[in-house]
């Protein structure tokens, strides 16, 4: 199976990891930077909008000025891994505003959760009246980040 990044030639990875680095630039400055005039930077940047690959532009949230800097990752073993579970849980969690990142999980527990609050106490509370009543939620383990080390969310662009 081919992925779409096979087709992306330099120009294609400049555009994608300046706006991941700095998504505020103008086309006029993007295009400065990547080497290449305004309309050709333009048509590149709504194909690879087009294509999926740029998914959107958002600010990004400094969670420690806004009191949200207890972070907790939560293995949660569910009771019951059929489909129609997993899909009842699914549609459960995307409604728990304290949870930053849900992740299927081949292994020891099916899923990994990271959440996020602003102390000990609220992280209990959301165990024990958000996360426990989530649809066949067996068990919960929770491992407390001390600190983050990397969380730029930037991955790099393969030639």
């Amino acid at each position: 199976m081919q992925n779409v990044t096979d087709e992306f030639d330099r120009f294609d990875r400049a555009i994608l990891t300046t706006l991941a680095e700095e998504g505020r630039l103008s086309i006029t400055e993007l295009a400065k930077r990547i080497g290449l005039s305004k309309s050709p930077t333009q048509a590149r940047l709504r194909r690879l909008e087009d294509l999926g690959v740029i998914r959107g532009y958002r600010a990004i949230l400094d969670p420690i000025q806004l009191g949200l800097d207890h972070v907790a990752f939560v293995e949660v073993r569910m009771s019951d891994t059929r489909e129609t579970s997993l899909e009842a849980f699914n549609k459960a969690v995307t409604a728990i505003p304290e949870i930053e990142q849900v992740h299927l999980i081949a292994g020891n527990f099916d899923y990994l959760l990271k959440v996020r609050t602003s102390d000990m106490r609220s992280y209990r509370r959301v165990l024990a009246e958000k996360l426990s009543t989530l649809p066949h939620v067996s068990t919960t383990s929770t491992y407390v980040a001390m600190q983050a080390v990397k969380e730029d969310g930037l991955a790099e662009i393969a030639d």
